[in-house]
């Protein structure tokens, strides 16, 4: 074996994921198939530890394996990504500030149906099963 080439596992070890994804990325085609030893094990070069790395890392900033995926086909056919991962944040910091928006909104209703349910409390207002809902506004 190439003394730069690695198996899978110390592939895995150097670059911080496990053998299991490393397939599911082979599988995937975020990463070329992996020359096989003789003995049929997969055998990987600092180019693919490269990838993996930056697939470790687009992961970690939220990004999908879809939109990994379009990244890695970009750069394979000699394309600049940097636009394309510019444009998918900015996808993904939406999502997020939608995301937020809907909690914050949750919160406001919940933090309500709270102080309602102290107040009835308080007041001594029976109902049926628990004022906390059946006083929400939704209903």
């Amino acid at each position: 074996m190439d003394s730069e080439r690695v198996t899978i596992g110390e592939a895995a070890e150097q670059v911080g994921m496990s053998a299991k994804a490393i397939r599911l990325y082979e599988q995937r085609g975020l990463l070329d198939p992996a020359p096989r030893t003789r003995g049929g094990y997969r055998t990987y070069g600092p180019e693919d530890l490269a990838v993996l790395t930056f697939i470790r890392q687009a992961k970690a900033v939220g990004l999908r394996l879809g939109e990994v995926g379009r990244i890695i086909d970009l750069q394979r056919a000699g394309k600049q990504p940097c636009a394309t991962v510019i444009d998918v944040l900015d996808a993904r910091l939406a999502d997020v500030d939608r995301k937020l928006a809907d909690l914050t909104g949750l919160r406001r209703t919940l933090a309500a149906a709270r102080a309602r349910a102290e107040e009835a409390a308080r007041a001594g207002r029976p109902a049926v099963i628990c004022t906390v809902i059946e006083t929400s506004p939704t209903s």
